[in-house]
């Protein structure tokens, strides 16, 4: 495997950076690759525009910034119309379904939709809608693998809320999978 090239976008308050410490994370220690981490933010604490950004490799990274991404994901339009220029031609493309209208879609784009907030909704917590994230990223990409996700969030979220972030990664994850043998949203959703 050459070199991967993810950037994870949004607005603040998202959990973006949260998200891609834990893919990071999961990767590194679980997984055996090398990844560079680098993030990106508003002066404001929450509502500005954010993104995490990741290299991954089999062998050491070179250069520690994203051009070109491989693998693009958005959690706001902002972050859609930002970024999405930037994602490489036969380059993934997941979108929060509820806040991102993926228009114009780039061609040669595989386009993957989850509704990631109303997922987390399910669960009474918004907050947690990274970790849904997380886990329909996992189901989707194939990368990290699952049970280094599920470590690398026991590792990486407040104490006292790993269950609720190990629920929200298993909702995200359900559905990518169910996504992938072709079911629709409303087919998954009911």
């Amino acid at each position: 495997m050459s070199e991967v090239e993810i950037q994870i976008g949004g607005l603040g308050g998202q959990g973006v950076i949260l998200a891609g410490m834990v893919i990071g994370r999961g990767l590194v220690l679980y997984d055996g690759y090398h990844v560079s981490l680098t993030q990106s933010f508003g002066p404001e604490a929450r509502g500005s525009a954010c993104s995490a950004q990741l290299v991954v490799s089999r062998e050491p990274v070179l250069y520690p910034y994203v051009t070109n991404p491989h693998i693009l994901v958005t959690l706001s339009q902002e972050a859609y119309r930002r970024f999405v220029p930037s994602l490489r031609p036969g380059g993934t493309l997941i979108v929060e379904a509820d806040l991102v209208q993926a228009v114009p879609l780039p061609d040669a784009v595989a386009l993957y939709r989850v509704p990631a907030t109303r997922l987390a909704e399910a669960l009474g917590r918004r907050l947690v809608m990274n970790m849904v994230l997380v886990g329909f990223f996992t189901a989707v990409i194939g990368l990290p693998h699952p049970d280094s996700v599920r470590r690398a969030i026991r590792d990486s979220v407040p104490t006292g809320t790993e269950a609720l972030n190990l629920a929200a990664f298993e909702q995200g994850y359900n559905f990518g999978l169910k996504q992938l043998a072709g079911k629709s949203e409303a087919d998954i959703l009911h």
